[in-house]
């Protein structure tokens, strides 16, 4: 049976004890009722962007999403589109911007599958999915029934949401809703990254691509600086006061609460000492050649000697700035 490895954008992970590769709605549901009528560990893996996983895996039974399907209905503003789980991410922002559609063209490039979107909220440049999703067909673990959540019950939140709150099941399609815009909404943190410029969404795309090439984030199988989960830590919220105790280099960005603050984790680390293309003595595991918020597998890595190196960043950070990052990827297994 294959390893985790041979999934995953870190390119670490041992041998699950099964693995199944449901290709529609139906299969994915049979699926995984099959595997949690068994009471054992499982795992629902879509693109293995944001998964660390152990070399040495306990017993764990392994779903793949692999669904497909785009159903696009336009309205007067521009259209609903419903995605199967297992469609690829990229492919389905690329889809949308095509048909002239707005709302996530700052999304380009980032790994993994349309089902694993809301449950990490994924964002860049200011823009996140909760801001577009309407409501996903959900598989309940506790219930074994499928039900509709809506947006508003999705509790999204900054990286975040209520799946990753603890609501167990498995995600089998995601509703969206997009503008018809000649122009995408720009975004404070698009305008800092590509200035304020109008743009149509392709244009959008095809410049949040470029940078995210210059960055190491477009995976790249010849290139080891694109072998990582992306940004390993999230940005930290903080209390405002804490906030205003860093240095006035330190990037920070206002949150809805206003007595919090976000702070850029790439800067904490940078300044506590870790910089590019980083590495502890003999590991296999660094940062990237081309920021430090990546951990990288250089090439033979093992899945301990990222957690090793997440480790050592997190208590240098908070030795300097008192400041506790948290891993943005899944552990499995440890």
């Amino acid at each position: 049976m294959q390893a985790l490895r041979e999934f995953t954008t870190m390119r670490v992970g041992g041998v699950p004890a099964s693995l199944a590769t449901p290709q529609t709605r139906n299969e994915l549901i049979a699926g995984c009722l099959e595997v949690w009528g068994t009471g054992e560990d499982w795992l629902l893996l879509g693109g293995g962007s944001n998964i660390v996983a152990a070399d040495e895996l306990p017993l764990l039974n392994v779903i793949k999403v692999e669904t497909k399907g785009i159903q696009l209905d336009e309205i007067p503003s521009g259209a609903i589109v419903r995605v199967q789980a297992g469609e690829n991410w990229d492919e389905f922002v690329a889809h949308s911007v095509a048909a002239g559609l707005s709302g996530i063209e700052a999304l380009s490039g980032i790994p993994g599958t349309v089902g694993a979107a809301p449950v990490q909220n994924i964002g860049a440049y200011g823009q996140e999915v909760a801001d577009v999703i309407t409501r996903v067909e959900f598989l309940d673990y506790e219930t074994c029934e499928t039900e509709i959540i809506e947006n508003s019950a999705m509790n999204f939140g900054y990286r975040d949401s209520v799946f990753k709150q603890g609501k167990l099941g498995a995600i089998l399609w995601v509703e969206f809703k997009l503008t018809a815009s000649a122009h995408t909404n720009k975004t404070p943190r698009l305008i800092e990254a590509l200035g304020d410029s109008e743009e149509t969404p392709l244009e959008v795309r095809k410049r949040v691509l470029s940078l995210r090439h210059q960055k190491g984030m477009v995976l790249n199988d010849s290139d080891h600086d694109t072998w990582s989960c992306g940004s390993f830590f999230t940005n930290p919220i903080v209390p405002r006061a804490m906030a205003a105790q860093m240095p006035e280099s330190c990037p920070r960005w206002d949150v809805e609460d206003e007595t919090l603050q976000k702070l850029s984790a790439a800067w904490l680390i940078d300044n506590a000492g870790i910089g590019k293309n980083f590495s502890i003595a003999g590991s296999g595991a660094g940062t990237s050649t081309k920021h430090c918020l990546a951990i990288t597998n250089r090439g033979n890595a093992t899945a301990e000697d990222v957690l090793q190196l997440a480790r050592y960043i997190q208590v240098n950070v908070s030795n300097r700035f008192g400041v506790n990052l948290v891993p943005e990827p899944n552990l499995i297994g440890f």
